[in-house]
């Protein structure tokens, strides 16, 4: 018998292990309307089963295979989810709920980790807001640009300026991958596409200071962007007079495999025709994107972040009339010109990145990159100008022409530049929780190589009346036309330079966060470290090294009162290593001696969480002060910057943003924003005068709202009003002479977007069953045709050696239609 029962008893066990095996695995990540993890949240199961989620929203659940089993997700200031679902023996099925925000839920707001983020200063913003702003260049640079503090008076530029930084003083992330920008590029106009593809992001976090350690070596801001990882198949289509973009997201039936891919193409002539210069003139950009994830296992993923962009910039100048000066004494300025500019940017971005989860508290990362760019800007551009009284007379045929001419003059610009930049980095970074979840170490170590070929040839050939004026330098005596001048002729300025130059870059960080009580008071603490060391070579070049440490901390203190209430206290030193185009002098010439710029930087803010006309709302208020030395001074034209190559200058900044965003209208959300900046710098000690980004006030407004009778008919309004930036001055001027401001800045963005299919509109049958979202707008950019300027042309009149400077205008108004899907 002894046989049988130990046969029966196999047999017993071989048929339990195969009803024990008969299992599926649910897991995925709990986010709120904001995209932000959601944690303790209850998930139930009809077969009394149950777990809840970490602090990061994650939850891992098995339940018996082929059946049907029902979930129930639950929080206590969320509305609970059920959901029922049938799996396959051994699938690994992932779900991603957003849980909305119970109407019912009262009582006092802690700090959890959907606050983390606010603690640390950081601004989060909604994929959705991002994608539906109307604006000449619309993404997520759009949306940055309505926060105080932020500046652009470019709208053909997504480039930004934080808090009297400069265009290069900004960090940018995708999925912790730093990006980069074209070198070269000297206007908006020229600049293509945001390197962001907003159909692809997931979640956008911004800083405008007193960032934490592990981000790094810049003196201004952080833009850290998430994008999507699909848990199932879909798509979007978006098209208008200025270009289109697709999308397509795909998942494996094992949801183990997912990509999301986006293409865009851009051609700004829409825009850049309602210019006052007549041209010949087609910008083209044209990018793909693609972000692939493959999950090993439970502790290990891999992906990749792929990028193509080719930017194309011909451009023909024909004619162009400015008018200027006052009323009483109207000035105009009318160009001939001759010649084209021929630009030419192709950009190739690849980067892999590792996750491995040691455990529960330990997460380990790699990340590799490689970013090449080749860039050409050739031109041979010929102006002839005349400078003039204007006929106002009202009533006359030739009303606004130019009926006197006090000056003429021609001016030739010659350029053949050339670069190619390549760049690897490779870093790792890891984190580890100590005891519980409040209390957490981060780290992390970059190399970085950069190899960049340069070749800069412009020159610069200025002709009034008949006379070749020749830079006003010692070696130059220039009296035309009272005393001839026989030498030959040389052009009024004149760079030529060939750098070969390689920089090798070793950084690392180490930072400490914990979360603790005083009393009844919770306390959010980070501390942390950057060190970066830097090595340049190249052709003609004496090897310099030089390195820099930056402690940094942040101090959040969430009081236990009635009202609502957040205190940050944040600082610390922060380095800017110089780049290659830091090192490059107005000469052409690399200076391998220019040191990183420092600044001591303060940051005091407060969070008001409060609920008006029963709903929620938000006041955020910082004060900042920035203390600069080592400067790097430099000016701007349009967007290009050029550097004095030295360290000769001290600087400062100090100011107040506020920012009130809430929902002004039920179910949408908008804010006002107001900025007061001061920024000014000291060179050679000669006293301080404004720097190139002070911009002084700033307003703005994004709005959202709906028609009540027409639900489906959405409006968006963007407005923003800027202070004017400083003038800027001529070449060899003494900018201390030219302290000008120019006008104002004024802009208003507003869009209608008749909506027919959302999230609360969907269709089980029909044509309209295959969207998830579908909608047709309508877009006005710059609706009351306001005259804004950027920056100066200096023009002279030879006989009174007067200089004018003439703006040089932005775009007009536009009006644009657009079409957009999801499926």
């Amino acid at each position: 018998m002894k046989p049988i029962r130990s046969i029966l008893f196999l047999s017993f066990l071989f048929a339990a292990n195969f009803i024990i095996a008969q299992t599926a695995t649910i897991r995925g990540v709990i986010l709120d309307k904001n995209n932000a993890p959601i944690e303790n949240v209850n998930i139930s199961t009809s077969v009394d089963s149950g777990t809840k989620t970490n602090k990061n929203g994650f939850f891992k659940i098995v339940i018996p295979a082929d059946e049907k089993i029902t979930l129930t997700f639950s929080h206590i200031s969320h509305k609970t989810i059920t959901v029922t679902i049938q799996l396959k023996n051994g699938e690994d099925y992932e779900f991603n709920p957003v849980m909305s925000e119970s109407t019912e839920q009262i009582g006092t707001v802690i700090i959890d980790s959907r606050k983390r983020k606010a603690v640390q200063g950081i601004e989060t913003i909604s994929a959705e807001t991002v994608r539906l702003i109307p604006s000449a260049n619309p993404g997520v640079e759009n949306i940055i640009m309505s926060f105080p503090g932020v500046n652009n008076n470019n709208e053909l530029s997504t480039q930004y300026s934080v808090r009297g930084g400069n265009y290069d003083e900004n960090l940018v992330y995708v999925n912790e991958i730093e990006v980069y920008r074209p070198f070269l590029i000297r206007s908006g106009q020229q600049e293509g596409l945001s390197f962001v593809n907003t159909d692809m992001v997931q979640n956008v976090d911004f800083s405008a200071g007193g960032f934490q350690a592990k981000y790094g070596d810049k003196l201004s801001s952080v833009l850290d962007i998430t994008y999507k990882r699909p848990s199932r198949f879909g798509g979007s289509l978006n098209l208008s007079l200025l270009g289109g973009s697709a999308s397509i997201q795909t998942v494996s039936n094992d949801s183990k495999f997912s990509t999301i891919s986006g293409v865009r193409f851009r051609d700004n002539s829409l825009l850049v025709n309602s210019k006052q210069t007549e041209t010949n003139f087609r910008p083209r950009f044209t990018d793909f994107q693609t972000y692939v994830t493959y999950k090993f296992s439970d502790k290990f993923d891999l992906n990749f972040l792929g990028n193509i962009s080719f930017n194309d910039y011909d451009y023909e100048p024909l004619t162009r009339q400015t008018n200027f000066g006052t009323l009483q004494d109207p000035i105009a300025l009318l160009v001939f010109y001759q010649g084209r500019e021929e630009d030419r940017y192709r950009t190739y971005f690849g980067a892999l990145k590792a996750n491995y989860y040691l455990n529960d508290d330990v997460t380990l990362k790699f990340i590799a990159s490689a970013y090449h760019t080749t860039e050409q800007e050739h031109f041979d551009i010929l102006a002839e100008y005349r400078l003039g009284e204007v006929n106002t007379n009202i009533g006359d045929e030739d009303l606004g022409n130019v009926e006197f001419t006090e000056g003429i003059g021609s001016q030739l610009n010659h350029g053949r530049n050339d670069l190619d930049a390549l760049i690897f980095n490779a870093e790792h970074k890891g984190s580890y929780k100590i005891n519980d979840e409040e209390n957490q170490i981060d780290w992390g170590v970059k190399y970085t190589h950069e190899d960049i070929r340069d070749r800069l040839i412009e020159w610069e050939v200025i002709d009034s009346a008949g006379f070749s004026i020749r830079p006003p330098l010692p070696q130059f005596s220039n009296n035309q036309p009272y005393t001839p001048y026989e030498g030959p002729i040389e052009p009024f300025q004149t760079v030529r330079a060939r750098n070969n130059t390689q920089i090798d870059r070793v950084s690392g960080f180490a930072q400490w966060s914990k979360r603790s009580m005083i009393g009844e008071h919770e306390v959010w603490t980070n501390v942390g470290v950057r060190a970066h060391s830097w090595t340049i070579n190249g052709d003609g070049i004496e090897s310099n090294t030089q390195a820099v440490v930056s402690p940094r901390a942040q101090v959040a203190i969430k009081p236990n009162w009635e009202k609502d209430m957040l205190f940050r206290l944040s600082g610390g030193f922060y380095h800017q290593p110089p780049f290659y185009r830091e090192l490059r002098g107005p000469d052409g010439v690399v200076n391998p001696n220019v040191k990183a710029q420092q600044s001591i930087h303060v940051v005091l803010g407060n969070d008001y969480s409060f609920k008006l006309w029963d709903r929620p709302f938000k006041l955020t208020t910082e004060a900042y002060y920035k203390s600069l030395s080592d400067v790097n001074a430099y000016t701007i034209e349009n967007v290009r910057i050029r550097y004095r190559a030295d360290n000769v200058a001290d600087a400062y900044a100090y100011g107040l943003d506020m920012r009130l965003n809430g929902e002004f209208v039920p179910g949408t959300e908008s804010w006002v924003s107001f900025g007061y900046l001061k920024t000014e710098e000291n060179i050679n000690n000669r006293g301080y005068i404004s720097r190139p980004t002070d911009q002084r006030l700033k307003f703005a407004v994004l709005f959202q709202d709906y028609m009540r009778k027409i639900p489906n008919l959405k409006l968006y309004l963007n407005l923003t009003y800027n202070t004017g930036l400083p003038g800027g001055s001529p070449s060899y001027s003494d900018p201390y002479q030219f302290q000008s401001q120019l006008p104002d800045y004024k802009r208003a963005d507003v869009g209608f977007s008749y909506v027919l299919v959302d999230k609360d509109r969907q269709f089980d049958t029909g044509w309209k069953s295959v969207f998830k979202d579908l909608n047709v707008g309508f877009e006005i950019f710059n609706v009351f045709d306001v005259q804004n300027s950027i920056t100066n042309t200096w023009v002279r009149d030879v006989y009174t050696k007067r200089q004018f400077g003439i703006p040089n205008f932005l775009t007009g108004r536009v009006f644009n239609v657009k079409l957009g899907m999801r499926f």
